[in-house]
């Protein structure tokens, strides 16, 4: 028996969904996935790794679904509800998927299942008068997830998870993080990433906890239930944070003071997915008291790096590495990094790390050394023990003048001016310098601010080689579904 599935036994009188008046037990959420399973094998013994992509909203079907697939052997691939028709192509092509289970299917995806060959259909039925076939035995060692990675520097490859590296997940964050069966928390965040996936509604499952899903970031609703006392752990993406500092500011004082209270009685807040600028994480704690704890992971990786739960939480860092995962920076050279204030890419080892990327295994060899270390590509330094991610090294490190600078690092300097919403940092080729610094700046409205203005105030605040050499003001940047500033291809916007 699937550990979750036996840890879930144990939890079944205890509510895993709570939606309104509705509650779902996990004795209910049990009984429904092995309906599902049941229906999804047909006169099949086993899926035997069929990969079986689904897109439906967060909460009690999600869940259903997801066990399900896995209870009949098969591979779970969640969608991206908000992508377009070339992307969920690029996936059921990539993972090979022969099924489609969606509640509501849009033009995008059925154009995409068209055009894949994979057939579409909704949730199967369910009631408690069918009876439950008799379902396979599934090892943990077998296939149990693909997910998609972001893409940002090259095509969005699938990640495998197995069975044990999602008990391995899980477990670590339990054990370093706290969940228990008492806690509570909400779950807004997209269901086609680890995040939302794997750190909430998956730890909160394996933990026995509540969950009680959004459609989205619906602020109003989320803040209503905050003022409640409804939760106990709350996980979120930095831009959320920013949104909910806004709105903070903008109450009347008894409200806001409410408010600020329920989230300062919280056992745990967290911060992942981008990189949390400090003045956010200085704002919330003056207002509701509560520091913000902030990680590392990857797609590929789960999490490995965290703050402590109990002990010293920096802001910018990142924390120690995870129970049961090994961490290491290494150098350009290959050498290990072992001083402090030292860049070296992070290169991780344990049950967590994935073993492949689905149907790639040039880029699954590429990304692994010989002695079985994940190179994850993020390069980080160690400072007082802790560690600082510096960025991508494709994308985040500019080399200038012999200097390894870190794009984040210059970003977080540049947003703690009070007349900058929003900034991209890249580096542009140059004779002289090999890159230089170049700033796209997204002035708040009706700011005045100009280069002069902007570039006096950066020699203050960084030192001289660190200083953004180009500006160029732009209106706005588009983000992506994470609400991170995808950041523009500054050669076109420069040379435009």
């Amino acid at each position: 028996m699937l550990e979750f599935v036996q840890r879930a036994v144990n939890h079944s009188g205890r509510i895993a969904f709570r939606a309104g008046d509705r509650r779902t037990t996990y004795a209910g959420l049990l009984d429904r996935s092995a309906s599902i399973a049941s229906s999804l094998l047909g006169a099949a013994p086993d899926l035997a790794e069929e990969r079986i992509a689904f897109l439906v909203p967060a909460g009690e079907d999600y869940a259903a679904l997801q066990w399900g697939i896995w209870r009949a052997g098969g591979v779970a691939v969640p969608l991206n509800r908000g992508a377009a028709m070339g992307e969920l192509l690029h996936v059921l092509r990539t993972a090979g998927v022969s099924r489609v289970i969606s509640e509501a299917p849009g033009d995008a995806l059925l154009e995409a299942c068209a055009a894949a060959g994979a057939v579409i259909s909704g949730l199967p039925p369910y009631s408690i008068d069918v009876p439950v076939r008799a379902l396979p035995e599934v090892a943990a060692p077998r296939r149990a997830m693909i997910v998609f990675t972001s893409g940002t520097t090259s095509k969005p490859k699938g990640a495998v998870a197995t069975h044990a590296n999602l008990a391995a997940m899980m477990s670590g964050m339990e054990q370093a993080w706290g969940w228990r069966a008492d806690d509570s928390t909400p779950l807004f965040l997209p269901l086609h990433h680890v995040h939302g996936i794997v750190n909430v509604l998956g730890c909160a499952l394996w933990a026995g906890a509540c969950v009680e899903a959004f459609d989205g970031f619906r602020q109003d609703a989320v803040l209503q239930r905050v003022e409640e006392g409804a939760y106990t752990v709350f996980m979120a993406v930095p831009t959320i944070y920013v949104k909910l500092i806004a709105a903070l500011e903008d109450m009347g004082n008894e409200r806001r003071a409410a408010i600020c209270g329920a989230f300062a009685r919280m056992r745990l807040m967290v911060s992942g997915s981008a990189a949390l600028p400090a003045t956010v994480h200085l704002r919330w704690e003056e207002l509701t008291g509560q520091r913000l704890l902030e990680r590392y992971g990857m797609t590929e990786i789960g999490m490995a790096l965290s703050n402590p739960l109990v002990g010293e939480r920096r802001s910018g860092s990142v924390g120690l590495p995870m129970p049961g995962m090994e961490v290491r920076l290494v150098d350009e050279a290959g050498a290990g990094v072992t001083g402090e204030d030292q860049p070296g890419e992070i290169q991780v080892r344990g049950p967590t790390v994935f073993p492949e990327y689905w149907n790639n295994p040039s880029a699954t060899a590429a990304s692994f050394t010989a002695d079985g270390w994940f190179r994850t590509g993020d390069v980080a330094v160690r400072e007082r023990g802790y560690y600082r991610i510096m960025g991508r090294q494709s994308v985040d490190i500019i080399k200038s003048g012999g200097y390894k600078l870190s794009a984040l690092e210059i970003e977080g300097v540049l947003l703690e001016h009070p007349q900058i919403a929003e900034c991209a940092v890249l580096g542009l080729p140059d004779v002289t310098w090999g890159e230089v610094v170049a700033a796209v700046v997204v002035p708040r409205e009706d700011a005045g601010l100009d280069e002069g203005t902007l570039r006096t105030w950066c020699e203050k605040q960084m030192s001289s080689y660190k200083q953004p050499r180009r500006f160029l003001f732009v209106p706005a940047l588009p983000r992506n579904a994470m609400g991170k500033v995808v950041k523009p291809d500054v050669r076109v916007l420069f040379d435009a």
